[in-house]
């Protein structure tokens, strides 16, 4: 468990324009859902969720493989984000069973003019909270990571503007089971971002 959790962004490179943060508890000891914080250098940052199949040590492996691969080519190609993840995939195709994949959405956030270039691959839809309360349901633009040796991951383009708020979340949270076996779902986890708007993003996870 500890060294998973130095898997995780242990800094938050400082952008003029977006406050942000991440957090993952794992169910068990270890598992497979991972986020990450990938800076470019050039006024650029990533946001990156994903999910691995798999739980327990197993889910935890492909994660640090997913995690690793994801960051090295993102340091190598980080003006390329279609090659990017079109090379994650094969890599991760290679290297992992023939059943195992990675649900991810990579969110690429540009600090001078506020765009957001995201890709969605297979997971569950990210959410745009616009500051005039309406809302953007970010859904799946490609199949899962992994699966397919011949795969091309497809970007969206927005604009986050001031006041907007990004939730990036894995089923951890919305499958999540009070004692009556109520699951937490979409609706409660977008309604406590909307009651903590005036919170800094640290509160708000």
């Amino acid at each position: 468990r500890q060294v998973q959790h130095r898997l995780f962004p242990q800094s938050r490179p400082p952008l003029q324009s977006l406050e942000y943060a991440g957090s993952c508890t794992q169910a068990r000891d270890v598992g497979g859902d991972y986020y990450d914080f990938l800076p470019s250098g050039a006024g650029r940052l990533a946001l990156v969720v994903a999910d691995t199949s798999g739980k327990g040590i197993a889910g935890a492996l492909l994660m640090a493989h997913l995690q690793a691969n994801l960051r090295a080519q993102y340091r190598s190609s980080p003006d390329d984000l279609h090659g990017l993840l079109a090379a994650v995939n094969r890599q991760f195709w290679e290297n992992s069973g023939e059943h195992q994949y990675a649900t991810l959405v990579l969110a690429e956030y540009e600090d001078a003019t506020g765009q957001l270039r995201v890709a969605n691959c297979g997971h569950f839809p990210a959410f745009i909270l616009h500051a005039d309360g309406s809302e953007d349901p970010l859904d799946s633009t490609s199949t899962v990571v992994g699966l397919f040796v011949d795969w091309q991951p497809v970007f969206r383009s927005h604009i986050l503007a001031p006041g907007d708020e990004l939730v990036l979340y894995t089923d951890g949270v919305i499958e999540a089971r009070n004692a009556a076996g109520d699951e937490f779902g979409t609706e409660r986890l977008l309604a406590v971002v909307r009651q903590h708007r005036s919170h800094s993003v640290d509160d708000t996870v």
